[in-house]
């Protein structure tokens, strides 16, 4: 069998900047994934906000990261990934949205996120044209952006490979064999057998098979959202903005959108009740339905052309937080799975972190904080408040 410091299962949102981040540490790196490239499965789906702006302490701390590599990205390496620092805009026109997002600026402050409450006047600044009755403010966290999920992946992956990672395509794992003492002793594929000193799961949304062929039960369950996308039309909208109402339609919890760094303006709603499973087939309700909440918010989308639809799959947890760290049980696997709809935004801080972990013993954050993230807790003890 080839053998390897680590083995990385996944080249996705997770996988990618994880074997990156590994071999930056000078660590031999393996990564299989079942599909014919990166970022095949989820990553692509992405419509490629990244927003430290949440409610969770790990994820704030987490995504300020991501947010650190994305926007240094080019200056890095000398490749565009289509960062585009606009912000992160929640507009408010109802009680129940003020006091939630008032609620969370204390906690968001205290981890140094750069947040504030503004009025009507200025939301009608940062977000021209949109609706202004009823229009009450809003926050806005200006070192928010957007990346293009496909340039990011494919580049995390090249330099990757640039630090010695191995990445094999069309690799499904099929089996991971432990000897007595709970220790990963072989990854098998349907083509070869490879064995390494560490085994990280960043399987997405088959994460939870992956853990099943070690006998851990660790609640990762997919549900579908669909997105799109409009032609490019000229630059007037910095941040990506969301709105945390309900729909009138009943269908949907909320929904956001941006334009990027082409122009085209890329957008998605939450189902209301979740759509569970892993059917990425479109269908004919979204259009209608995303299509009216975007022209009540901001008229003149009335006038967009959209381009294609596509949907995607969210690797939800029970209590709406990622899975990161050490898997309880075995003494060489590690968790980056459970995203919950935020693989691509939190992918190079959880990278980053588990490769300190793996590499060091300790994450980049504080323990306190990073075992919020932790595989061993009580996953339906609390749920997220802005997920």
């Amino acid at each position: 069998m080839e053998t390897y410091d680590v083995i990385v299962i996944g080249a996705g949102s997770i996988g990618a900047p994880s074997a990156y981040f590994l071999a930056q540490r000078g660590l031999k790196v393996l990564c299989l994934e079942q599909l014919p490239s990166s970022g095949q499965g989820q990553n692509k789906a992405a419509i490629g906000g990244v927003r430290a702006t949440h409610s969770d302490p790990a994820k704030i701390k987490i995504c300020q990261k991501s947010l650190e590599i994305f926007s240094g990205w080019k200056e890095l390496t000398g490749t565009d990934i289509g960062w585009k620092k606009g912000g992160y805009c929640f507009p408010v026109y109802e009680d129940r949205e003020e006091k939630i997002l008032k609620g969370l600026l204390p906690i968001q402050k205290k981890y140094n996120l750069n947040i504030d409450w503004i009025d009507d006047s200025r939301i009608k600044e940062v977000i021209p044209g949109i609706n202004p009755e009823k229009l009450r403010g809003g926050t806005l966290s200006p070192e928010d952006g957007q990346v293009s999920p496909l340039k990011a992946i494919n580049s995390f992956v090249h330099e990757a490979q640039k630090k010695g990672t191995k990445f094999l395509f069309q690799s499904k794992v099929t089996a991971l064999k432990t000897d007595s003492q709970g220790c990963i002793v072989s990854v098998e594929t349907q083509k070869e057998k490879y064995s390494a000193g560490i085994v990280l799961n960043a399987a997405g949304a088959d994460a939870s098979e992956i853990c099943k062929m070690v006998g851990l039960d660790i609640p990762v369950f997919p549900d579908c959202h669909e997105a799109g996308i409009s032609a490019p039309i000229a630059p007037f909208l910095d941040p990506l903005v969301v709105d945390l109402r309900p729909g009138a339609e009943g269908k949907t919890s909320n929904f956001y959108f941006g334009q990027n760094s082409e122009g085209q303006i890329i957008f998605c709603y939450t189902p209301n009740p979740p759509i569970l499973g892993t059917n990425r087939h479109s269908t004919s309700e979204f259009m209608p339905i995303i299509a009216r909440r975007l022209v009540d918010l901001i008229p003149r989308f009335k006038n967009l052309t959209i381009r294609r639809v596509w949907r995607g799959l969210y690797p939800m947890t029970p209590d709406g937080v990622a899975i990161v760290g050490k898997a309880p049980g075995l003494s060489n696997l590690y968790l980056g799975i459970g995203m919950c709809g935020q693989g691509f935004m939190m992918g190079p801080g959880v990278g980053a972190n588990l490769a300190s972990l793996i590499n060091q013993g300790k994450s980049l954050m504080e323990d306190e904080v990073f075992t919020l993230l932790s595989p061993s807790r009580n996953f339906y003890a609390k749920k997220e408040v802005l997920k």
